[in-house]
């Protein structure tokens, strides 16, 4: 696998991760259980926003002294697309991870926890699936075109399915909890365990970690084959995904009560990944440039968020 990480570049991206990660978690006991406030909430979406931007100014300072300015220009370009793209289709999994939240009615002070727990998870899965992905495109450069067309069918498919609310009831893994554990709809505080009559049974709170467990693997094989269509460099792959993780707690509580207001986003991430797909099915005939793919996702992006705001300007509470 080609790679512009040396071990050095790795290992301290693997250190600040689990710093981050463990900042995060002290400052959740040092709070406990309570509700984010917007304000909170922007805080740490624009932490995490500027750390991304820092690591590629870092990223573009060094290459450019090792490697020249051509280099340092693409790469860097290539890691601010794809965590533009990963950091988009997030907004969509922030939707669906406040569906179950109102679905199991998990009380927002309770929230906090489900998510940070749910993110590590999601780090370690997607570290995974990066890796592997990586190794069978250096094996089998035949595979760009297979992502090609499921991102170009997954786009379709999410455009269709735009404006319509996804049906947990009939989710396999709610039904597969059902039948095989006791579940009570009883809160004991942010625990996942609670005895009910010398019987342990499992809290809502334990049921929406699996469904988020289960949601994110689901964008994942979406959200990983879009990445790979802008580089194919396990590096910024892994680095870009990780970052628009790590900032997804705060995106959530910050959009969580305009949920209905971005209702058009949806298209605009559908034709994202059609651009995508088509960008990596037309590789070997014409390569399209990074920064005209960083315009189109952008602008893609940029527009359905605009129409959205402005199609609902005059809905209550605007």
């Amino acid at each position: 696998m080609e790679t512009i990480g040396t071990w050095w570049m790795w290992a301290g991206f693997a250190v600040f991760v689990l710093v981050a990660i463990a900042i995060d978690l002290l400052v959740m006991e040092k709070q406990g259980a309570h509700k984010v406030t917007t304000k909170e909430a922007l805080t740490w979406s624009i932490i995490w926003f500027s750390l991304a931007f820092v690591f590629v100014a870092l990223l573009w300072w060094y290459l450019n002294s090792s490697q020249g300015r051509e280099v340092a220009n693409e790469v860097s370009m290539q890691f601010i697309t794809g965590y533009l793209v990963e950091k988009s289709l997030s907004v969509d999994n922030i939707f669906v991870f406040l569906m179950i939240f109102t679905y199991f009615a998990i009380p927002a002070e309770f929230q906090k926890r489900a998510l940070i727990i749910g993110i590590i998870g999601a780090i370690v899965l997607r570290a995974i699936l990066i890796l592997v992905g990586a190794w069978l495109l250096a094996q089998f450069h035949w595979i760009l075109y297979v992502f090609g067309a499921f991102l170009v069918l997954t786009g379709a498919k999410m455009w269709f399915a735009a404006g319509k609310e996804p049906d947990i009831e009939s989710n396999p893994a709610l039904k597969f909890l059902r039948k095989h554990m006791k579940i009570t709809t009883e809160f004991d505080g942010e625990k996942m365990t609670k005895m009910i009559n010398g019987v342990k049974h499992f809290t809502p709170i334990f049921v929406v970690l699996i469904l988020i467990g289960v949601t994110d693997i689901i964008f994942a094989v979406d959200s990983i084959p879009a990445i790979f269509a802008i580089t194919s460099d396990p590096f910024i792959v892994l680095t870009a995904n990780i970052f628009a993780i790590l900032g997804l707690r705060a995106l959530y509580f910050l959009l969580a009560d305009l949920a209905d207001r971005f209702h058009l986003l949806a298209y605009g991430l559908a034709l994202v990944l059609v651009f995508i797909g088509a960008k990596m099915l037309l590789l070997d005939v014409y390569k399209i440039p990074i920064g005209i793919a960083l315009g189109v996702t952008a602008g893609i992006i940029a527009i359905s968020m605009f129409a959205s705001l402005w199609s609902t300007r005059k809905a209550p509470g605007a």
